[in-house]
């Protein structure tokens, strides 16, 4: 059986050769040095770590993770961990082949070596420009988003049930009347809008953890009100989504909001931790990005509207827990980004009636370092325009729209919770061509804005710090 394997290589190697009747010689073939070795991790090891191993090799490794220690450990085995030993199956060659591949896969975590560092400055530089890091405000838990007043004042949110008012000179003010939420694990207060018409109407929109009381029992899920902000007051409450049923599950809320093209709001609600029952359910508005009215009410052409058993708020399907939305500047299209499993983070763009496809397909295994999944495709779902792995733990995200910082407009910024940097995403078109990490170890980054000053802010957590980039010369 050693040399079944090592057949599958050989064979990867002519068909390369074969299809290519101008090469001359064998040392111009070009040829995957781990096609061998993905052949085996496929055969022998995807149906326990997953069809990727980038995702599979982001753990704590218990026995070691250099090359004699993997070979031991591919070798021997775990008997007691249910983990086989291979060294009667492959050949030397091909379990030293397996470790190269693992290896590459390592050497794309330790990259985010960073995490250990700290930010050694407040001015730093990033391609041709410096800029100088400015705390606007602090004295936060975990500002979860802001938004920028027409008199220079931010409004900011604090996850724990906060809703603050922060002038100019930093200090905050507490917001009256806001809703009482569900401060518990991932949820409480969460995003905050200003309605298109605001200055004319003063609408603010709010999404967060709802608090109901059943029996003794807590339970949350995500809401999305409209109220009237007058001075430091919130009054006139009018429920925009509720994304019932409520359960006692703390996570996976979603809860970003944003204003289309189309003057419609598009609204991101996470599985809620129910991952094999809301996403593919359209009767269920779990694992969904919504789209209504600026009042609550449903567009005519939204495309389950005249489905009797769909949620008719439904846009688009097959989410884990969007944990950013941003409309792209020059498209108009609603980009997304997922909060996914372990190596499954993604970019998408949410189109009407599409299916994204979770838990369905995807590049990520459960946390645990098990599968739910090997599938990475399927028809009828769609494939993400990016994914990381190893994940980042994405949360917030958002178009640089102003001419501040040069080549950097209308690409994208993604906060990093796991990482503590906030990501610079290049793009062409809809493609990412590079990403750079800017301010590493600042923090866990939860929420990233473009100001009405065009300067980028970022919310930082625990502590709570909101800060801005300002360029200060090229």
């Amino acid at each position: 059986m050693k040399k079944v394997y090592p057949f599958f290589a050989l064979a990867i190697l002519c068909l390369v050769y074969c299809s290519n009747p101008n090469t001359d010689s064998a040392s111009e073939i070009s040829v995957d040095p781990h096609a061998a070795a993905k052949v085996n991790y496929k055969t022998l090891c995807s149906s326990c770590h997953g069809e990727q191993m980038q995702a599979f090799v982001d753990r704590t490794w218990k026995h070691g993770k250099d090359e004699a220690s993997l070979y031991k450990s591919i070798s021997v085995g775990f008997v007691d961990a249910g983990m086989p030993g291979w060294s009667a199956t492959l050949s030397d060659t091909s379990i030293n082949e397996l470790v190269a591949y693992i290896l590459t896969g390592i050497e794309e975590v330790d990259k985010y070596g960073f995490e250990q560092e700290t930010l050694a400055s407040d001015t730093i530089k990033a391609g041709d420009m410096t800029y100088v890091l400015d705390t606007v405000a602090s004295g936060f838990d975990v500002p979860w988003s802001l938004e920028f007043l027409p008199d220079g004042d931010l409004l900011v949110s604090d996850r724990g049930g906060d809703l603050f008012r922060v002038d100019q000179n930093g200090k905050k003010t507490n917001i009256i009347g806001a809703p009482i939420v569900r401060a518990y694990g991932q949820g409480g207060m969460m995003d905050i809008m200003l309605h298109p018409d605001f200055e004319t109407n003063n609408y603010v929109y709010l999404s967060y953890a709802a608090l109901k009381v059943e029996g003794g029992d807590s339970l949350g899920t995500t809401k999305v009100s409209r109220y009237l902000l007058q001075g430091n007051q919130l009054s006139e409450e009018l429920t925009i989504l509720d994304a019932a049923p409520y359960t006692n599950r703390p996570y996976h809320f979603g809860g970003k909001l944003e204003v289309g093209s189309d003057g419609h709001l598009y609204i991101t609600v996470g599985d809620r931790g129910e991952r094999d029952v809301n996403p593919q359910d359209l009767s269920r508005p779990g694992g969904k990005v919504h789209r209504v009215q600026l009042d609550g009410s449903i567009p005519e052409d939204n495309p389950f509207v005249n489905v009797d058993t769909a949620f008719a708020s439904i846009y688009s399907y097959g989410h884990r827990n969007p944990q950013g939305i941003a409309r792209h500047p020059e498209t108009g299209e609603i980009w997304t980004h997922e909060h996914g499993p372990r190596g499954g983070d993604e970019i998408n763009i949410s189109q009407k009636g599409l299916n994204f496809g979770w838990p369905v397909i995807s590049y990520g295994i459960n946390y645990d370092g098990t599968t739910f999944t090997n599938d990475l495709e399927k028809s009828g779902m769609e494939q993400p325009l990016h994914y990381w792995v190893p994940s980042i733990a994405p949360s917030g995200m958002t178009f640089i729209t102003s001419d501040k910082y040069g080549d950097w407009k209308n690409q994208l910024l993604v906060g990093s919770l796991r990482f503590k940097y906030l990501n610079l995403v290049r793009l062409n078109g809809k493609e990412v061509v590079s990403e750079e990490p800017l301010l590493k170890n600042i923090g866990r980054v939860r929420n990233v804005k473009i100001g009405r000053d065009g300067l980028i802010y970022l919310a930082v957590e625990k502590p709570g710090f909101i800060f801005r980039l300002v360029p200060v010369s090229k």
